[in-house]
């Protein structure tokens, strides 16, 4: 997603450069570094990364947290927002309340029913008695 786009100075002159910032969020299947590599071959203009520290975060589908989810009629999906969890170089999933569609948004909220729920679903994710 191109953030953040400058160029020009006035009204009525054309530009001579323009420079723009891109939101790259990569997943498990290409690293940071490929996908600047591609992108950078692929443009006429010059390419450079901010940083390469936040990576994508990933948790096989076979593992025994997302078994136990999927038991519970959760759904996994790929989740297009950053956290913490970019930091983390094991396997991980992000789990918590509310529509993750209103995640970061302008108008970002959570519902106390959605609260509740979140609650309910950790304590019967960690309860041994009901494995």
């Amino acid at each position: 997603n191109a953030t953040v786009i400058n160029a020009g100075t006035q009204h009525n002159v054309v530009p001579d450069e323009c420079h723009i910032i891109v939101d790259v969020r990569t997943n498990e299947l290409y690293t940071n570094e490929e996908v600047c590599e591609f992108v950078a071959k692929n443009i006429h203009s010059d390419c450079k990364a901010r940083s390469y520290r936040l990576h994508s975060s990933h948790i096989p589908t076979d593992h025994p947290l997302v078994k136990r989810l999927t038991d519970m009629d959760k759904t996994p999906f790929g989740s297009p927002t950053l956290s913490d969890q970019a930091l983390m170089p094991w396997p991980s999933l992000k789990l918590g309340p509310g529509d993750s569609a209103r995640s970061h948004s302008a108008n970002e909220y959570i519902r106390i029913d959605e609260i509740n729920d979140a609650i309910n679903t950790y304590i019967k994710l960690l309860d041994r008695e009901t494995i």
